[in-house]
């Protein structure tokens, strides 16, 4: 296995823009490369845009993209850039394909367009970090701590991630 650690961007908060003028939010193109450029990141990583999709339209054959990438890619390091609404979901998916890789799967709340506000950065430096230190398995990474895939939810009037062990 190789030691270079494979991103894959499947859209999401994230990624999107936001149209001054409308007041909508679009995807243009991933920020990732700029992330790793403004965090000094020095490690050997390959950037892959799968999809740019809002995570509640994203579909089984969007996740079928997204597992047949993580079977074919020579790393057994995966990053995955995804949205918080179904990314328990999707790692659950990924989970029951038993791929012999760490599989971490991040996104924000905010996105990484509105500047010190979003929680982006902070997300994908944490994320980069345990798919480095985690052992093989599909983990969610967000507000500064892993959680096994089958133990984390979404706590919607909160907005932050939490374990669903006692």
């Amino acid at each position: 296995m190789s030691d270079q650690i494979q991103v894959f961007v499947t859209g999401g908060t994230f990624d999107k823009e936001y149209d001054f003028i409308t007041g909508e939010l679009y995807f243009k193109d991933t920020h990732l490369q700029e992330m790793f450029k403004r965090g000094r990141c020095t490690l050997d990583i390959d950037v892959k845009t799968l999809m740019m999709v809002d995570s509640l339209e994203m579909t089984d054959e969007d996740r079928d993209i997204v597992i047949h990438n993580c079977k074919k890619c020579k790393s057994d390091k995966i990053l995955i850039t995804h949205g918080t609404d179904r990314i328990v979901h999707t790692a659950e998916v990924i989970a029951k394909h038993n791929i012999a890789k760490t599989i971490v799967l991040t996104g924000a709340m905010i996105p990484y367009a509105f500047g010190s506000s979003s929680d982006g950065f902070f997300n994908l430096g944490s994320a980069l970090a345990f798919v480095q230190t985690l052992k093989h398995g599909v983990y969610v990474v967000m507000n500064g701590r892993f959680f096994n895939w089958d133990q984390v939810r979404k706590n919607r009037s909160s907005g932050y991630f939490e374990s669903t062990m006692s």
